[in-house]
């Protein structure tokens, strides 16, 4: 019997180590809690950074040194599980752009680990509820400013970024990103915000969670049902960029960064900033935080062509003149149901871009954007690229679409509001649509249904909304 279980064992191993899936990493934490019932998840923390070797002054200083001696208080872990472990939480991007210390979360987002495992432990150790020490520090803070910092001397070509792609969404090994990184990706700063999040509530808790990977599964393993996001429950990974909008305000972020930055220059280079470096480097986290708003808490994520399994255009795309005037609005009919996850999303996005090139002969998917009921948007033809959405009218304005046929019902209230909030807001704040663009339904300027009489009905009362001028 023994034997058997040890057999069942390794194959798991070897299913899931080449595997960097967030579900494969809770699977593994899982093993090593089992393997050590009744370690404080406190403990277990400690372990997966020892595993990492993420120990240096700067995160002692917030959560003490880790005694190599403490043998009592550490998790028991086998070569196999303490080499993937320290895989999928070491970060770096290696010369080729390949990032690694990320995992592919179920929602369809990449997530580095660290950042967010250093959050929640920061949240078991505050002596204080709701007021954590370190934890911006730790998970977000100063990634961010070593970011603006190189990109202010020139040693970087931005501060933010970039997002990137895997190898295989199925069996996720290889991420790569889309273009030269900075100090702070987008995988850092999702895992960073998440960290934010779970630190909190954490440490917000009378009772603390009796298993990491049961919190973790919580957060990210949530499985929509037929309401959406409107009967989801707040404490999930598809709502990282709203809660984190409630959490941090720019004020906050800024001097978080800027203290971060002081206390990396004492702990690390053992030398102290003068009062004049300090208003200039404070000077340098204001923009930079500026960016970092506008880019991840007042604009929606999106989830990259690559994501979804787009195939190349067809042909030589034509450029936008932007900013552009207006936004186009409508349902997509067939597929007639709303898409809940990043796998039945992704699969309609390929659908639609079939039937738009192979049947209707155009170079590409016709939308701008595509808005799934899962919390996400889908890039289609982008900002840059005209669409095929509005006929007579695709170099005027952006065509977004919902996924589902809302002829007698409407999208989730969340899923409208990602486009008539968050991604209005996002493009106008770029500089993409001039800010008092206009907003109309697909019908209004060609004839057809589209987006359905109920969801046309329900955009008629959106601020931008116009009425067409013959």
């Amino acid at each position: 019997m023994l034997n058997i279980i040890k057999c069942k064992q390794v194959c798991f191993l070897i299913s899931v180590t080449s595997s960097q899936h967030m579900d494969d990493f809770i699977r593994v934490l899982e093993q090593v809690e089992e393997s050590n019932p009744g370690l404080e998840p406190v403990n277990v923390l400690r372990g997966l950074r020892r595993a990492a070797g993420l120990r240096d002054e700067f995160m002692q200083h917030f959560l003490g040194t880790i005694r190599e001696d403490s043998t009592s208080e550490a998790p028991v872990m086998d070569s196999n599980l303490s080499d993937f472990i320290g895989r999928a939480m070491r970060h770096k991007v290696t010369e080729r752009g390949r990032e690694e210390g990320v995992v592919l979360t179920a929602d369809g987002t990449t997530v580095a680990m660290s950042p967010v495992l250093l959050g929640i432990e920061a949240g078991l150790v505050s002596k204080t509820r709701c007021r954590v020490r370190g934890l911006y520090p730790l998970t977000l803070a100063r990634n961010l400013g070593l970011s603006f910092q190189h990109f202010h001397s020139s040693l970087l070509s931005q501060r933010l970024g970039p997002d990137g792609c895997w190898d295989d969404v199925t069996s996720p090994q290889v991420f790569t990103l889309s273009d030269k990184p900075s100090l702070a990706t987008d995988a850092l700063v999702n895992g960073g915000m998440d960290g934010v999040i779970l630190g909190l509530e954490v440490s917000a808790q009378s009772q603390r969670p009796l298993k990491l990977s049961s919190l973790l599964r919580r957060y990210y393993c949530h499985r929509l049902e037929g309401e959406g996001l409107d009967a989801a429950p707040r404490l999930i990974s598809r709502l990282r960029r709203e809660n984190f909008r409630e959490l941090a305000r720019p004020p906050l972020l800024q001097r978080q960064v800027v203290r971060s930055l002081v206390l990396q220059r004492r702990l690390i280079d053992h030398s102290t900033m003068l009062a004049q470096e300090k208003e200039e480097l404070t000077a340098v986290v204001r923009e930079g935080i500026n960016e970092f708003v506008h880019r991840y808490m007042d604009c929606p994520a999106i989830i990259p062509r690559c994501q979804w399994g787009a195939t190349p255009y067809r042909g030589t795309p034509t450029p936008l003149s932007l900013p552009l005037s207006f936004m186009y609005i409508h349902h997509t009919y067939q597929p007639g149901q709303p898409c809940l996850t990043f796998q039945q999303c992704s699969a309609d996005m390929r659908s639609m871009q079939r039937f738009h090139q192979d049947d209707r002969g155009w170079d590409d998917i016709g939308y701008s954007f595509v808005a799934g009921s899962d919390g996400y948007l889908y890039e289609g033809r982008g900002w840059h690229w005209q669409g095929a959405h509005t006929k007579g009218y695709n170099s005027k304005g952006y065509g977004v679409s919902f996924i589902g046929d809302y002829t007698s019902s409407l999208p989730s209230q969340q899923t409208m509001e990602l486009v008539r909030d968050r991604l209005a807001s996002c493009a106008v704040g770029g500089g993409r649509l001039v800010g008092n663009f206009t907003l109309y339904g697909h019908r209004q300027l060609v004839k057809t249904s589209c987006p359905g009489d109920a969801f046309y009905s329900e955009i008629t009362g959106w601020e931008h909304f116009g009425e067409v001028q013959n």
